[in-house]
C-alpha cells in the first residue's frame, strides 16, 4: 500500500515553495501540479500515453461551451478512470439531508425564526453524511436554481467512505472543532474562522482532526460562487484573491473494500468499489477546491455617516439570471471600526425582497446583543420586517458619537432571491426560539406629534 495524501509534508507540488507548500493561492486561477515528477503532460492535455501508466480524464464544472471567462474544467491525470470509481448503485437513505422543494404544509415558514445551537450528539456516530443537518430549503434542485442550508454535526471520521454531491457546490461555515477534507485533487484543513468551497462532482472524505465539529453549509445549486464585483471599490479590499488557497495534488493508491455516496437530485445512492477513489497524482485547470481565511477579508464601511447597504460585506456570489439579484449572497460582518457621525450605526429596520439566513460563529452581533449566539441561527424570509431589538435600539440612538471598534464579533448571512421554508428538523427539534418575534415587543411608540428629536 502506498499512501501519499498525508501528512502534507509528503505532498509535492511544481512551483510551490516556503510558506504555501501545501496550497496555492488566488482564486479561479488555472492551477497545475503533480505529486510526483513528469506526472503532468507539457504542452497538451491528452497524450497517447501518460507517464506512470496515468489515465488522463477531464472533469467539467460548466458546459463545454460556456464563455470563456466562466468556463471551469480540470485534467487529471489518476491511476484509474473515475468510471472505475462506480459500480451498481443502492438507493439509501439519509433523512436529515434534505433538497429543495422541501415543502411541508403543516410547517410555517413564514415569519421571523431564530435556533438555538444545535449540540452533537455524544451517544451517536456521525459522520459527514450522516451528521448534516438541513435547515432551510430554497428552490428546485432538479432545475439547478436555489440552495439549501444545513447545519453539520460530526465526531466520527469516513472509514473508507467518500462522497460527492452532483447537486450542487458546498460553501462550508465552520463554527466549532477542525476538519480534514481529502480530496481527489488534494487535501484542505479546516478551522473556523476559515471557510471552504467544494465544487460539484468533487469525490472527497471527511476526516475529524479536533472533535466534535459543528458548522454551517450552504449547498448551492445554481451557477458558482464568484468574486462580487467591487465596482467604484476598484482594485484592492473586501476579499482579494491571492487570500483563496487551493491544494496541490495528492493522491492514495490503496486497494481496500470502500463506499461512494452520491448525492443526485436529491435522493443518495450507495456503490461498492475494491480502492481509494483519490488517485489524482496530477492535475491542471481551474475547477477546483478551495479555502479562504476570514481573518483576511478586508471590511468596507461609512467613514462619515449612515449604515451602508449589507452587501458591501459579500465574501462571494453566486449570480442568478436576473442582474444583480443574486441565487445566494454569502455576507460576512466581522470585526470592523465603527465611525460614523450622527447614523445609527446598527443596520437599520428594514423589509427584503430576499430571504436572510444568519448564522453565529463567534461573539455578539450588535443589532442582537442577547439570544443569537454562537452556533445559533436565524431566517428572516423575504418581506418579512426585522431589525434591532429594543435594547440594541436604545443603545445606538444614545450612544456617544465616537469611534468604536466592533470586537469579538462574527456573523454571516447566506441571502437568496427565494424563499427558504422550514424543514421538519428546523421546525420540530427543539432548537427553535418560540420567543424571539417578542424580541421587539418591548418597542415603545415615540411619537408625539411635535417637532425635534426625542
Amino acid at each position: 500500500m502506498t499512501r501519499h495524501a498525508l501528512p502534507q509534508g509528503m505532498i509535492r507540488a511544481a512551483g510551490i515553495a516556503g510558506p504555501h507548500e501545501g496550497y496555492m493561492p488566488g482564486f479561479g486561477n488555472d492551477f497545475e501540479t503533480e505529486a510526483l515528477p513528469g506526472a503532468l503532460p507539457q504542452g497538451m492535455n491528452s497524450p497517447q500515453k501518460c507517464n506512470y501508466g496515468l489515465y488522463g480524464e477531464q472533469l467539467s464544472g460548466t458546459a463545454f461551451t460556456a464563455p470563456s471567462h466562466q468556463n471551469e474544467r480540470t485534467w487529471c491525470y489518476r491511476i484509474r478512470p473515475s468510471v472505475k470509481h462506480t459500480h451498481r448503485f443502492r438507493k439509501i437513505e439519509v433523512p436529515f439531508w434534505k433538497s429543495a422543494p422541501c415543502i411541508d404544509p403543516d410547517i410555517i415558514s413564514l415569519g421571523q425564526y431564530r435556533w438555538d445551537p444545535v449540540g452533537v450528539p455524544a451517544d451517536q456516530k456521525l459522520t459527514w453524511i450522516t451528521g448534516m443537518r438541513t435547515m432551510v430549503t430554497a428552490g428546485d434542485v432538479n432545475t439547478q436554481t436555489g440552495m439549501a442550508s444545513h447545519m453539520y454535526l460530526v465526531n466520527a471520521s469516513m472509514q473508507d467512505e467518500y462522497f460527492f454531491s452532483a447537486d450542487g457546490e458546498l460553501l462550508v461555515v465552520p463554527q466549532e472543532g477542525r476538519l480534514r477534507f481529502c480530496t481527489e485533487l488534494g487535501v484542505i484543513d479546516l478551522e473556523p474562522r476559515e471557510i471552504a468551497i467544494l465544487p460539484r462532482g468533487l469525490v472527497y472524505r471527511v476526516e475529524v482532526l479536533e472533535g466534535p465539529a459543528r458548522g454551517f453549509v450552504c449547498e448551492n445549486y445554481g451557477q458558482k460562487f464568484m468574486l462580487p464585483g467591487r465596482g467604484p471599490i476598484g482594485a484592492n479590499c473586501m476579499a482579494n484573491r491571492r487570500d483563496f488557497k487551493t491544494p496541490v495534488a495528492a493522491f492514495e493508491d490503496r486497494e481496500v473494500p470502500s463506499t461512494v455516496t452520491v448525492k443526485w437530485c436529491g435522493q443518495f445512492h450507495e456503490t461498492k468499489i475494491d480502492h481509494s477513489p483519490l488517485d489524482v497524482v496530477a492535475w491542471h485547470g481551474n475547477y477546483a477546491p478551495c479555502k479562504y481565511d476570514l481573518n483576511t477579508y478586508c471590511p468596507v464601511g461609512a467613514v462619515l455617516f449612515d449604515h451602508p447597504d449589507p452587501s458591501i460585506f459579500t465574501v462571494l456570489t453566486a449570480p442568478s439570471g436576473i442582474e444583480g439579484t443574486a441565487n445566494i449572497d454569502f455576507v460576512l460582518f466581522r470585526e470592523r471600526w465603527m465611525v460614523a457621525e450622527n447614523t445609527f450605526r446598527p443596520p437599520w429596520y428594514h423589509k427584503n425582497v430576499m430571504s436572510e439566513l444568519m448564522g453565529n460563529i463567534y461573539g455578539v452581533y450588535d443589532a442582537k446583543p442577547k439570544g443569537f449566539v454562537p452556533g445559533g441561527m436565524s431566517l428572516h424570509n423575504c418581506m418579512l420586517p426585522h431589525g434591532p431589538d429594543k435594547g440594541a435600539f436604545e443603545h445606538a440612538s444614545n450612544e456617544p458619537m465616537v469611534p468604536v471598534r466592533q470586537s469579538e464579533t462574527m456573523s454571516f448571512m447566506f441571502e437568496t432571491r427565494f424563499p427558504q421554508h422550514l424543514t421538519p428538523f428546523a421546525a420540530q427539534a427543539g432548537h427553535l426560539q418560540e420567543d424571539y418575534i417578542d424580541c421587539w415587543g418591548s418597542l415603545e411608540k415615540k411619537f408625539d406629534g411635535t417637532p425635534g428629536v426625542k
